[in-house]
């Protein structure tokens, strides 16, 4: 799964470059804990085919959920799924998403018991897009609406699996043009992208306990722990 990750140098000509975004974003805060219902940087493709970086709120609201409280509980979609279940087999057809980022957590269970952080993140430290999905839920009353988004999981690599027994689906870069592309809706063809990153391009190291509060965001959380 993937609960928290990180987003620690969001540079805009770097941004540029590696999504392909039509134009350079506005400029985004250093984030070292980005947390469930918070607001996220995406890439999506518009319809008009500009590439954009869009915020979303993290945790994915099915367009015809009654209560919003359920987007807490859907920060993560399996891959094995999504074509199944209804809260995710639309928007894998029509509402594909890159969620941004340059690092994640995962907790590591110890063999005495406990579990101690690790942070993953690229050997190249660059910044890379996780597959997301999304959707556009309006509030009843209001009729305002809230564009939220789910980060795709799937089994762990060899490298992952000392670590946890899931992963974030990291997609390479030359997959972005088919899992944006707005007119595929063969979802057979972008099931196909959603595979383990290659584990000889990660690394991890543990970090401080201080990164499961989430109130906690500043550079040390990603800090070798001692």
């Amino acid at each position: 799964m993937c609960g928290r990750f990180t987003l620690t140098e969001p540079d805009a000509g770097v941004l540029l470059e590696t999504f392909s975004l039509t134009q350079p974003p506005e400029p985004l805060p250093p984030r070292y804990n980005i947390a469930p219902t918070q607001a996220v940087a995406t890439v999506v493709t518009e319809n008009d085919g500009s590439r954009v970086l869009r915020l979303m709120r993290w945790g994915l609201i099915p367009s015809w959920a009654k209560d919003p409280s359920i987007g807490s509980r859907m920060i993560n979609a399996r891959s094995e799924t999504l074509a199944e279940k209804p809260s995710y087999r639309n928007a894998l057809k029509r509402r594909r998403c890159l969620i941004v980022a340059d690092g994640f957590y995962e907790w590591q269970k110890q063999p005495g018991g406990g579990k101690i952080p690790m942070f993953i993140t690229l050997k190249d430290r660059q910044p890379f897009g996780f597959a997301g999905l999304y959707e556009t839920w309006t509030e009843p009353e209001s009729g305002e609406s809230l564009v939220t988004c789910t980060i795709v999981t799937g089994p762990a690599n060899e490298f992952m699996a000392s670590i946890h027994e899931r992963m974030p689906i990291i997609l390479p870069p030359d997959a972005y043009d088919l899992w944006l592309d707005p007119q595929e809706m063969n979802t057979a063809r972008v099931l196909e992208l959603l595979k383990p990153y290659p584990a000889d391009q990660m690394r991890a190291y543990p970090v401080s306990t201080r990164v499961n509060t989430p109130a906690n965001d500043d550079p040390s959380l990603i800090e070798m722990a001692s």
